[in-house]
């Protein structure tokens, strides 16, 4: 199995590290792949995978929450600078966690789709996936997409908990899975029907984005790669599958988009 969506460089680890990346092994998470959020905290994220080679693999973006916290042109130039860097290029594998975020309000509407389409333009330019987050915002997220219909664009549509109707509007791209988490196996969520009726096994990877959204049963825990095992038994559950079937097919989901990573 792939975690394809882990903040493990985030502070909740860091007491624990060695023990969260050895109980992901041992529950058969064969790679892992880490987000980056803001510029800040960017050498912390390379310096934790660097310590775990073939295991973490980076990524680097600005989060649509993060937008107005800094100079973002400055950040976005410095970020822009790490996909050309000859040596440090070679371990990023995506552009991300970037995309819109319009729920506590709309304030910023318009310079995060404008920071979104600039590191589009990098997906574009380093031939790289992309991890999208979209909360309140799918409308504005269809019509960017549209307009980069014709630019071969791939990735991750990250922690879909959406309706049928949204599931088919994303999945008309298709160089794009759907990235399932933890909700999945909330008791009153209504995901597991909506994978039945729109989303076919071949677009499904697997995530926790932990340490948040801890499946259940370790709901309002901190979450952890290892956790990723309890979607991946509900997926089987829910496309009458065994858990063999749903590893393998969701590994394979992950590295056709994260090529970088085979």
């Amino acid at each position: 199995m792939i975690d394809t969506h882990c903040h493990i460089d985030a502070e909740e680890f860091n007491e624990d590290l060695e023990e969260v990346v050895r109980r992901a092994q041992c529950a058969g998470i064969k790679k892992i792949f880490v987000p980056g959020i803001c510029m800040k905290d960017t050498q912390h994220l390379l310096d934790v995978c660097a310590k775990y080679p073939d295991y973490l693999y980076p990524m680097v973006g600005l989060h649509p929450e993060n937008v107005m916290d800094e100079d973002y042109h400055a950040v976005l130039d410095r970020m822009e600078a790490m996909f050309c860097d000859p040596v440090l290029s070679q371990s990023l594998i995506a552009v991300g966690e970037v995309g819109l975020d319009l729920y506590w309000d709309d304030t910023y509407e318009k310079e995060q789709i404008e920071v979104l389409e600039r590191q589009i333009g990098w997906a574009v330019k380093y031939h790289l996936p992309l991890m999208l987050h979209v909360r309140k915002a799918h409308n504005q997220l269809l019509k960017i997409m549209k307009a980069h219909v014709n630019d071969n664009l791939t990735g991750v549509f990250h922690c879909f908990t959406g309706s049928v109707e949204q599931a088919r509007e994303l999945l008309q791209f298709p160089g794009f899975m759907l990235g399932i988490g933890g909700v999945l196996t909330f008791k009153k969520s209504k995901l597991p029907e909506v994978l039945r009726e729109a989303v076919p096994l071949d677009r499904i990877v697997l995530e926790t984005d932990a340490p948040y959204m801890a499946p259940t049963p370790h709901r309002g825990k901190r979450n952890e790669s290892s956790y990723v095992v309890e979607v991946a038994k509900m997926l089987a559950e829910i496309y009458d599958v065994d858990l063999e079937t749903v590893d393998c097919k969701t590994t394979e989901n992950a590295l056709k988009v994260f090529q970088k990573c085979q």
